[in-house]
């Protein structure tokens, strides 16, 4: 394997990279403003949101561009202090789904164009793309402002067409195309873990040199173990949202689609009251998300699931939470399942670790860096409902088993946080800033007549 550099764990300061003063962020086809768990919104929102926050803390301003989607905002919000979040008008303001922006590139780049042009020349330092349609708009726009691109994938289709769920649909040549051109031309693509590097390299070609890992955290005020007892605190968590006090509570957190994979979890117990019914008859299994992507073909796809394999009484639906509402879900749970074809990291693993719940989850991507295999939780091999099934049997019952795996995950989790994130894409902000300011001076040195266009 190449060599990659990676920025977790650097220390601020300890090399003299410059640091940006403004950071433009491109998120075209969602924004950190919407609700994570519908639509496009998920664990990318949550990235650009809490780096961002971060990122100003640390005296870095970040203007976030993203599509208008609604009338109701104005063009432009204060997300915090020294965080402001831009509605580029491009296209309808609803009614376009993720695979017809490509046709509104156009319109977005312009706008992202203009509202520069509206600013002192140099306002901006960087530009830090997310998801390859942003990477799009971010390469013609580096070469406008010259300033350098860093770009996070957060997807890749390649990685995705290879393991596609059955009955998805695989990601189009055009898309396939277009991260190959983002690859080739950012100055710095961060991956959140080895894995993503390594596809990077062999899937895309990636110049090694170009790559940085750079974990993704999770807010460990936010999410966190109760405080006290835990099973009061568990059945507290359970009577505020709903849930049945008694037996096993198994919760899937995410988009509802087959990427996510969350009618394996349907289909495990199913599966699991055929091998034993007396664990079966015990477990609520809760899917809170909504509809996003292929999912939204039939949106009713997983109850009428469950009442066709006769556990419906064992399923509850819940909308996505928001506040107190998640951490509180996370603690209710005995277990969370995150079942996905693929993770670029898997947050949610994460999350319900933080709060001292261990995860079970499918051994892909990065969910084999957010989840520990036997000390924060279990890692099985492939989408088989029968040996979901077996694990489910195996550890529902077994309470000390169980309360180890929690008390893990609470340490695993804290080896993450998005304070170290930040310390990380800082360092990879002055490498690409260093980098690209050598390769001007280089070339007004060849050329001094270049100087009089800068």
């Amino acid at each position: 394997m190449a060599e990659l550099h990676t920025g977790v764990g650097r220390q601020r300061g300890t090399l003299p990279w410059p640091r940006p003063r403004r950071i433009a962020t491109l998120s075209v086809h969602t924004s950190p403003l919407d609700q994570p768990g519908t639509g496009d919104a998920g664990g990318m929102n949550v990235y650009i949101l809490e780096v961002a926050r971060r990122l100003a803390e640390a005296d870095v301003e970040v203007e976030i561009f993203t599509r208008a989607t609604s009338g109701d905002l104005p063009p432009v919000v204060e997300m915090a202090p020294g965080v402001h979040v831009r509605h580029i008008t491009s296209g309808p303001l609803e009614g376009l789904t993720k695979e017809e922006l490509p046709g509104q590139l156009c319109a977005f780049t312009a706008g992202v164009l203009r509202a520069e042009a509206s600013r002192p020349p140099g306002h901006y330092d960087l530009i830090h793309s997310h998801y390859w349609l942003s990477g799009q708009v971010g390469w013609l726009a580096k070469e406008r402002w010259g300033v350098p691109l860093v770009h996070t994938a957060h997807t890749l289709a390649k990685v995705k067409n290879a393991q596609l769920a059955a009955g998805d649909r695989p990601e189009p040549k055009a898309r396939v195309i277009g991260e190959e051109q983002v690859v080739a031309e950012a100055d710095r693509l961060v991956a959140n873990t080895r894995v993503e590097a390594r596809d990077l390299l062999d899937r895309y070609d990636a110049a090694p040199d170009r790559v940085a890992v750079v974990e993704p955290g999770v807010d460990l005020d936010r999410f966190r173990p109760a405080v006290g007892d835990r099973d009061a605190a568990r059945l507290a968590a359970r009577r505020r949202l709903g849930l049945p006090t008694q037996g096993y509570v198994v919760a899937f957190v995410g988009r509802i689609q087959p990427l996510k994979a969350p009618d394996v979890l349907i289909r495990a117990v199913a599966a699991l009251r055929d091998r034993d019914p007396a664990i079966a008859d015990e477990v609520t299994v809760v899917i809170c998300g909504g509809p996003s992507g292929s999912g939204l073909d039939r949106p009713t796809a997983l109850i009428e699931l469950a009442a066709s394999l006769g556990v419906a009484d064992r399923v509850c639906f819940l909308p996505p939470r928001t506040g107190e509402d998640l951490p509180a879900l996370y603690r209710a749970a005995d277990l969370v399942a995150v079942p996905s074809y693929n993770e670029s990291f898997g947050l949610v693993a994460l999350e319900a670790q933080a709060c001292g719940t261990p995860v079970l989850a499918a051994a892909v991507g990065g969910l084999v860096t957010a989840v520990r295999d036997g000390v924060s939780g279990v890692l099985i091999d492939g989408h088989d409902p029968v040996d979901w099934a077996r694990t489910l049997a195996r550890l529902l019952p077994d309470r000390l088993r169980r309360a180890a795996l929690g008390r893990g995950a609470e340490r695993h989790a804290r080896n993450f946080s998005w304070h170290r994130t930040v310390s990380g894409l800082l360092a990879v902000y002055g490498e690409a800033m260093t980098e690209h300011r050598a390769r001007l001076a280089a070339r007004l040195a060849a050329d001094p007549a270049l100087s009089c266009s800068w």
